[in-house]
C-alpha cells in the first residue's frame, strides 16, 4: 500500500490540474459556440475519441444549439439533427435518466441511433461514452465523446469525462445566459430604433415606408411588404413595399386564408418558411412578379381590435432566417400594428376635418364659431356676405356685437349651452353698414380645431319675415274690413227671416243656407281674431260653467248641412252624465266645429265620424274620429302650424288656419290638442279642458 500511495496521490494530482486547467479554458470565455468548442476540445485530448458533440437545452429541455467535432474539424448540424439526437439516441436516453452512459459497443446497446456509418459495411461498430452537463441542479446539456473502435474507453475514461462535464456544466449555463442577454439585447435594440423611427410620422404612405425599411435594416433581407385587411372583402391588400422589385407587390390581393398569408391569420402568430419550386402549399408567395421566394417570414399585424394585416420578409441575404429573425419580426408587426392604427385614424380625423371646413366654409347659410366668451373665432364666406365684415373684422367682434342674443335662450354666459343640444329662437343680425337682417338661429357645442367651441347658424328669414307681414296684413283686411258689413248681413238675414211668410218654404230654405253661410264667416272672422290675440300672448277671455254635451249639439247644428249633403253619418260616443267644464263657451264650439268641418272635408260620402268625450282626471277629454285617408305620421305635428292645409283626396281648400286656432285656443286653457293616425286608417283629433272645480259649481249655483 505504501508502494500504490504515490501512485494515487500522483493521479490525484494529475486530475486536479486537468480539472483547474479545462476550468480555466472554459471561463475565459463566454461567446457559447466558444465555450463548446473547448469543451470539446478538452475533451478530445484528455479523454480520447475520434468525434463529439455537444447539444445544448433550453429551460425547457428542448435542444438550443449544438456543436460537432470530427478530428479537428467542426461540422454543420442541422435542426432535424439535433431532435433526432435528443428524441432518440443515445443523448436523449441521458438527458431523460440524468445519468452518464457508456457503451463499450454500440452494436449492441439499443440507445445508440443507428445510422448509416453503423452499417458492418463502414465504420461499424463503436464505443462512447455521453454525460449529462448539470448546473445548479438544472440539465444545460449533454457531452458526447465517440471512438470508432469498440471498447476503447473504459471506466477511467467514463470517470474523467464526468469530472470535465462537471466543470464545463455552469460555463455552458454561463455563456448560454450571456448568448441569451445578448440576443435579447440585440432585438431590443433593434425594436427601439424601429419604434423611433416608426413613430416619428403620422402620414400613413411614410409609415409603411418606416416600417419596411426598418425590417430590411433589422432582417437584411431583399424586399419586404405591408399587405392590409379590405374590411369589405376580408383579401389581403398589399399597400406597400420595398427592395427588389417592390413595385410588382403593390396591389396584389391574396384571398382570406389562402397560403402563408392564411396560417398566419389563422394561428395568429409569425412564420419562417422555405419555398421550393415545387412547393404548394404556398401559391401566394408565387405571385409576386419578378421576385423568386427562397425563405419568407411573415407576422401578423395587430392591434387591440384584431388582425389589421401581414407584415413579410422574403429572401434574407444570408440565405436563412436565424432564431432571432421571428422574434424580431414580431415585435416590428406588433409596432406597426399601433403605428399603422393611429396613422389611420389620423388620416380619418384629418378627412373630417377637411370634409367640415368645405362643409364649413360652402354652407349656403351664415355660420360663425366663437369661443365660450363669445369671441369669433372663424366665419364662413356667407357670413361675412351677409354681415359686410371681413374676416379680420369679425375676429375682432363678439357675438353678441353682431346679433341680439336671446339670453334666455342661452343662460347668461351661454351656461345653457352647456349639454351640447341646439338652441333656437330669432333675432336680428347687425350688418357693418348699420342695417339689420332678421335671421333664425341655431347655437349649439362644437369641437374646433380641438378646442371647445360655440357654433352659430344665422339663418336669413328675410322672405319669411316679408311673406308672414304679407299674411299678416291679408289677414287683418279679411276679419277688419270684412266684420263690420257682416255683421251688418247678420242682422239683415234676422231682420228678413221674421218679415218671411211662415208658408213661403223655398223662401225661408234660402234663407237658413244664407244664415248658415254667414255663420261660417262669422266664425272664421272671430278665428283669425282670436288666432292674433292668442298669439300675442292674451289670456283666455271670459270663462264659464258650460255643459259640454251643449256645446257638442250646437256645433253639429253648425255643421248639419254639410253632413246632410254628404249623407256622412254621424255617432256621439258619450257618457250619460258628463260633469260640467271650465271654458270660453264659443272658442270651445269654434275649436268642436273646425274638427267636425275636417271631418267632413276628409270623409269619403256615406262615411262614418265618431264623436267622443271620457273624464281623465281633472281633465275632459274629447276627440273627433274619421275614416278618411289618415295623415302620416310625419305631419302629426306640423298640421297644427299657422297656414298650414291638410290635403284632401282631391285638392286643398282653406287658409290653414283653423287647426292653427284649434291649437292656441286649447293650449290657452291650459289644455292639450294632438292628431292619432295612420295612411289609409281614417284620423282621430284628441283634446283636453278642464273640468269645473267644485267651488266655481258653488259660486255659480249663488
Amino acid at each position: 500500500m505504501l508502494r500504490n500511495k504515490p501512485v494515487h496521490e500522483d493521479r490525484t494530482r494529475a486530475l486536479l490540474e486537468l480539472l483547474y486547467h479545462v476550468s480555466r479554458e472554459v471561463a475565459t470565455a463566454l461567446d457559447l459556440r466558444t465555450v463548446l468548442q473547448r469543451v470539446l476540445f478538452e475533451a478530445m485530448r484528455n479523454v480520447g475519441g475520434e468525434r463529439a458533440s455537444i447539444v445544448v437545452l433550453d429551460e425547457a429541455g428542448k435542444p438550443l444549439d449544438a456543436t460537432i467535432v470530427y478530428g479537428h474539424e467542426f461540422h454543420e448540424h442541422t435542426t432535424q439533427q439535433l431532435r433526432d439526437t435528443v428524441e432518440r439516441g443515445l443523448a436523449g436516453w441521458v438527458v431523460r435518466e440524468r445519468k452518464p452512459a457508456l457503451v463499450l459497443d454500440t452494436s449492441r446497446d439499443e440507445r445508440w441511433l443507428r445510422r448509416a456509418d453503423d452499417s458492418s459495411a463502414k465504420t461499424g461498430a463503436k464505443s462512447a461514452i455521453c454525460v449529462p452537463l448539470l448546473a445548479r441542479e438544472k440539465l444545460v446539456g449533454v457531452l458526447t465523446l465517440v471512438h470508432s473502435i469498440p471498447n476503447a474507453f473504459n471506466e477511467d475514461h467514463f470517470e474523467l469525462m464526468q469530472a470535465i462535464a462537471d466543470q464545463a456544466g455552469v460555463a455552458v449555463l454561463n455563456a448560454r445566459l450571456y448568448t441569451e442577454s445578448q440576443r435579447q439585447a440585440r432585438v431590443m435594440t433593434a425594436l427601439a430604433e424601429s419604434a423611433a423611427s416608426i413613430n416619428t410620422s403620422l402620414r400613413l404612405d411614410e409609415v409603411l415606408q418606416r416600417i419596411l425599411n426598418q425590417t430590411i435594416q433589422a432582417l437584411q433581407v431583399e424586399t419586404a411588404a405591408i399587405a392590409l385587411t379590405d374590411a369589405q372583402t376580408g383579401e389581403l391588400v398589399f399597400h406597400a413595399a420595398t427592395g427588389q422589385n417592390a413595385g410588382n407587390i403593390i396591389g396584389l390581393r391574396v384571398p382570406a386564408g389562402e397560403g402563408l398569408t392564411g396560417a398566419i391569420t389563422h394561428d395568429g402568430r409569425a412564420l419562417a418558411v422555405t419555398v421550393t419550386d415545387s412547393d404548394k402549399n404556398f401559391p401566394d408567395l408565387k405571385r409576386f412578379g419578378g421576385i423568386r421566394p427562397r425563405a419568407v417570414a411573415a407576422a401578423p399585424i395587430q392591434t387591440q381590435a384584431g388582425l389589421i394585416g401581414i407584415l413579410e420578409a422574403i429572401n434574407p441575404i444570408s440565405g436563412a432566417f436565424d432564431s432571432d429573425a421571428l422574434l424580431v419580426l414580431t415585435g416590428l408587426g406588433s409596432l406597426a400594428g399601433t403605428t399603422i392604427q393611429n396613422a389611420q385614424l389620423y388620416e380619418q380625423l384629418n378627412s373630417a376635418h377637411t370634409r367640415y371646413r368645405e362643409l364649413f366654409e360652402d354652407n349656403i347659410d351664415p355660420i360663425l364659431i366663437t369661443d365660450w366668451q363669445g369671441r369669433v373665432l372663424e366665419a364662413n364666406r356667407q357670413a361675412r356676405l351677409l354681415s359686410g365684415y371681413a374676416n379680420d373684422e369679425l375676429r375682432k367682434l363678439s357675438i353678441d356685437q353682431l346679433h341680439d342674443v336671446v339670453w334666455s335662450q342661452t343662460g347668461e354666459a351661454f351656461a345653457l349651452l352647456h349639454n351640447s343640444e341646439s338652441h333656437a329662437y330669432e333675432s336680428l343680425l347687425h350688418k357693418k353698414d348699420s342695417g339689420t337682417i332678421p335671421v333664425e338661429v341655431h347655437v349649439r357645442r362644437v369641437e374646433f380645431q380641438a378646442s371647445d367651441s360655440l357654433q352659430w347658424m344665422m339663418r336669413n328669414i328675410s322672405e319669411r319675415k316679408a311673406l308672414d307681414a304679407l299674411r299678416e296684413d291679408l289677414t287683418a283686411m279679411i276679419y277688419h274690413d270684412l266684420r263690420s258689413p257682416l255683421s251688418n248681413i247678420i242682422s239683415g238675414m234676422e231682420v228678413l227671416d221674421e218679415l218671411l211668410d211662415a208658408k213661403d218654404e223655398s223662401a225661408r230654405a234660402i234663407v237658413r243656407i244664407a244664415n248658415n253661410s254667414t255663420g261660417r264667416i262669422q266664425r272664421l272672422v272671430n278665428s283669425l281674431l282670436d288666432l292674433n290675440s292668442l298669439e300675442s300672448g292674451q289670456p283666455i277671455g271670459e270663462q264659464s260653467i258650460a255643459d259640454v254635451a251643449s256645446i257638442i249639439q250646437q256645433s253639429l247644428r253648425d255643421v248639419a248641412q254639410i253632413i246632410t249633403s254628404r249623407r256622412q253619418h254621424v255617432e256621439s260616443v258619450l257618457p250619460d252624465q258628463l260633469p260640467p267644464v271650465w271654458v270660453d263657451v264659443d272658442m270651445i264650439r269654434r275649436v268642436l266645429t273646425n274638427l267636425i268641418e275636417n271631418a267632413t272635408k276628409y270623409t269619403p260620402g256615406n262615411g262614418h265620424i265618431q264623436i267622443g268625450a271620457q273624464v281623465a282626471g281633472e281633465w275632459l277629454e274629447l276627440w273627433v274620429k274619421d275614416d278618411g285617408p289618415g295623415i302620416p305620421a310625419t305631419e302629426h305635428e306640423h298640421i297644427f302650424n299657422k297656414f298650414t292645409r291638410l290635403r284632401g283626396r282631391d285638392k286643398s281648400t282653406g287658409l290653414g288656419v283653423g287647426l292653427a286656432f284649434c291649437r292656441l285656443a286649447v293650449l290657452g286653457h291650459g289644455g292639450r290638442i294632438w292628431v292619432e293616425s295612420r295612411e289609409g286608417e281614417g284620423s282621430s283629433f284628441h283634446f283636453t279642458l278642464p273640468l269645473a272645480t267644485a267651488q266655481q259649481i258653488v259660486v255659480k249655483a249663488r
